[in-house]
């Protein structure tokens, strides 16, 4: 069959440039597992860093992630995991043309998004309130050598997460617009799909940093 009767032309979100729906969903796709995948690279630094500063200031290390409230981190996590299911389950609405389960699960992740938010607004204002802070804004008591280190790479990596997590809030939001306006179907549903794949790995991103600031002695 020729591109110019290919059914798949007259498809209202089929982008002039790919031949067909299919193209066009494996090309997007594509991208975003190598968006993915530097995104993946550009947080193994600042793991590698931590494992760094940790071997080079062990006492302190151990001392300052005592400060860190582990509950506040394990509600955060529940949060996120359910949301990874939420927004599977969303991706899964957008497959069988369910719009109801697709913008319902849109609606609960971006709830368990902003929880999460706000319960690390929480636990910043509580570091702020006992001087524990980056660089040289540190001026808390009651932790030997240099906590310093430990709280601006708690705060680089956190926060660098948290950000993402507002990026997600926003895409959610648009996608979820798109969802009421009947933009996803069984035959479309590639932004969907993508902004799952982002929403887990921030996700997964978490599953690291929570134990390793958190829970790790």
């Amino acid at each position: 069959m020729s591109a110019s009767t290919d059914p798949a032309q007259h498809h209202r979100w089929h982008a002039h440039h790919f031949v067909t729906m299919k193209q066009q969903t494996d090309a997007a796709k594509l991208g975003m597992w190598f968006f993915l995948g530097q995104e993946l690279l550009f947080f193994s630094g600042l793991f590698m860093a931590y494992i760094a500063l940790r071997y080079l200031y062990p006492g302190t290390f151990l001392y300052a992630h005592e400060h860190l409230n582990w509950k506040l981190g394990s509600l955060n996590t529940i949060f996120l995991l359910t949301s990874s299911l939420t927004m599977a389950l969303a991706v899964r609405g957008a497959q069988t043309n369910n719009k109801r389960a697709l913008t319902w699960n849109l609606i609960f992740t971006i709830g368990f998004a902003c929880a999460f938010m706000v319960v690390k607004y929480i636990e910043y204002s509580a570091k702020i309130s006992h001087g524990f802070l980056p660089g040289s804004l540190y001026y808390g008591e009651g932790i030997p050598g240099q906590p310093h280190l430990f709280f601006t790479l708690y705060f680089v990596m956190t926060g660098l997460h948290g950000l993402h997590v507002l990026i997600g809030i926003g895409i959610l939001g648009w996608i979820l617009v798109r969802a009421y306006k009947d933009h996803f179907s069984s035959e479309w549903f590639a932004p969907v799909e993508n902004t799952g794949l982002y929403w887990h790995l921030v996700d997964l991103i978490w599953i690291f940093l929570f134990p390793l600031l958190y829970l790790v002695k």
